[in-house]
Order: structure tokens, then sequence, then C-alpha cells
């Protein structure tokens, strides 16, 4: 039997899984441990390896969600469809994620549809890939999984990329509206930094935007005018989530990470960071590949540091920018 034959046959063993489960992903909870990080359908990430093996699956697609403009149009994976974070995935208007009418307009354009696998994967670590996965998620899209490492890792590992876009049928997929239980808002957050609210409130930004000695990352546009964190939080900068090579660190340790910090799961957690899209990679993380109970509060901290009569926590004492 040909190569191509076997695909074929593979391929229709695949569709039929996936019209025979309810989900492809395992749920998993903070008293059930992920068997593995990655490799199969049941984790919410794929290595590179195994996307490239299944790179012509059609119950696959592949989104890239990049920040740096141009880069996908220079080169992608192959059979990549493009996602534009800040035009694609927000209301324009409004400081929110896309409407459902918007939404869906777009995963319809994209072939998309409840039964289709969806494999997220950007630059920056994948920020803006699992930014988009929270959208999708919001969305009731459970099988939504991200590539581990991004395309730093396809690149790194020199990987095939193709300048040619991917283009599917489009779906007839109909959504209501966004699921509220992963996301956290304003409100939300003011009783927590009062210390009325038992949820765990986590922090993200490097150590310097939480202590208040920057108001956030070099070259950064939104700004708060305040400097520090919500009271109360807990700092676990995202980056101590990841290996160099940008893939996400084995289960165990992210568990003991988390878990030294006073963060274990055995109460809701809300994420926060600038804007919204380091603490969606937290966000992936804790309740894809840990199984938490996560919210993120997208607001983050350019909402909470610049509305007015809210208390915030600054070690390094930065007053409106002067020391």
């Amino acid at each position: 039997m040909s190569f191509r034959m076997n695909l074929r046959f593979a391929s229709a063993a695949a569709i039929a899984l996936l019209l025979s489960a309810p989900t492809l992903i395992t749920p998993v909870s903070a008293n059930t441990q992920p068997a593995t990080k990655a490799e199969t359908r049941e984790s919410p990430l794929v290595t590179t390896e195994w996307l490239e093996k299944n790179i012509d699956d059609p119950t696959i697609r592949l989104v890239e969600v990049s920040v740096e403009p141009g880069l996908f149009e220079r080169g992608h994976i192959p059979s990549a469809q493009n996602i534009v974070w800040h035009t694609d995935l927000v209301d324009t208007v409004k400081r929110d994620i896309a409407t459902p009418e918007k939404f869906q307009e777009l995963v319809r354009k994209l072939g998309i549809d409840k039964d289709k696998t969806v494999v997220l994967y950007g630059d920056n670590n994948n920020w803006f890939a699992a930014w988009g996965a929270w959208v999708f998620a919001s969305y009731g899209f459970d099988n939504v999984k991200l590539l581990d490492g991004g395309r730093k890792k396809w690149e790194a590992e020199k990987r095939p990329l193709s300048t040619k876009a991917a283009s599917f049928p489009a779906s007839t997929i109909t959504l209501t509206g966004a699921n509220p239980k992963t996301r956290a808002r304003l409100a939300d957050v003011v009783p927590i930094a009062k210390g009325d609210a038992d949820v765990t409130l986590v922090d993200i930004r490097s150590a310097d935007e939480f202590n208040g000695k920057i108001f956030a990352p070099p070259g950064s546009a939104e700004l708060s005018i305040r400097a520090g964190h919500v009271p109360n939080a807990k700092n676990v900068p995202w980056v101590r989530a990841v290996n160099e090579d940008g893939s996400i660190k084995p289960v165990e340790e992210l568990r003991k990470l988390y878990a030294d910090a006073g963060i274990d799961g055995s109460k809701p957690i809300v994420v926060y960071c600038r804007i919204g899209e380091r603490s969606s990679h937290t966000w992936f993380v804790l309740s894809k590949v840990l199984g938490y109970d996560v919210r993120n509060y997208d607001g983050s901290w350019t909402e909470y540091g610049n509305t007015v009569g809210l208390p915030i926590t600054n070690v390094a004492g930065t007053v409106w920018g002067v020391k």
C-alpha cells in the first residue's frame, strides 16, 4: 500500500475517532495528572515532531498568531493560516475580545468547526498564540492546542517553512456568547485586592514590573500611570514556565514551580499581566497543562493601575513616573 493510501486510511480513522468522541482533550483536574505533556491528541500541546508528521491531516487547522507584522507572509509552517491578533481577535472599537459575530465569521473563514483540532503557534514564545487559545476557549472550543515551543523551536530545528497560505472550505459553525468562566473582570479582582475573596491572584510579569521599578517592558506602548501590582497578588513570571527553546517545562516541574509559590489548584486562580497576553500563556499552562481552575484578567495592569480609587502595592516607591 502506498504512503498516500496509508495517509488516506489514517485520516479516515482519525475522522471516525473525532466523530465518536465528545472531545479530543482529556479533561484534567487539580487532582489528576496528565500522563504526558505532549505527543498525543489527548495533550493540550503538540510537539514539532508530531506536527510535521500530521501536517496534512484534514482534521487539523493550523493557525499562526504572531506579534511581528509580516512574519507569516515571509514564511510560515506549511498548511498554516494566519490570524492578526490586534484586528481579528479584538473589537477594534471597544477594548474587548472579538464579538461572537466577528469571531464566528473568522473561524468560518478558516474552515474551523467543533470537529476540527485547532493547533496554534506564533512568535514570542507563543504569547499571542496562547492569547488566541484563550479566545477560542472563551467561545467554547475545547480542542485547541499549542505547538510546544512555537515558531522559535520550529525554526531552530530547521523544519520547513512556506510562503503559500493554506485555504480550506468555509465552515458553517454557529457561535453563541463567550463563556464567562474563562475571564475575570475588574469587579472580580477588586475583592481579591481587598482580601475579601478566596481566590489566588497571580501576576506573571517580571519582578521589576511587579515591584514597581519599571512601568512596562521597554518599547511597550500600553502603559499605566502607576507602577506596582495588585495587593495580595503572587508573582510568578511567565518565563519561569518555559525552557530555553521556548517549550513548556515538564508537568512535575510546573507543579512544583507553582506549589512553591503557594499555587496548587486547591482554589480558583486569576492571572494577569499588562494587557492580558503574557497572562494567557500562564492561563494555558495552569488550566490546560495542570488542570487548575483559572481565569484570565485581560484588563490586567493597564486597567487596574489606571483606575481611580484602587489601592496598589509599589515596593520601589515610583510615583507617576517620578521616584
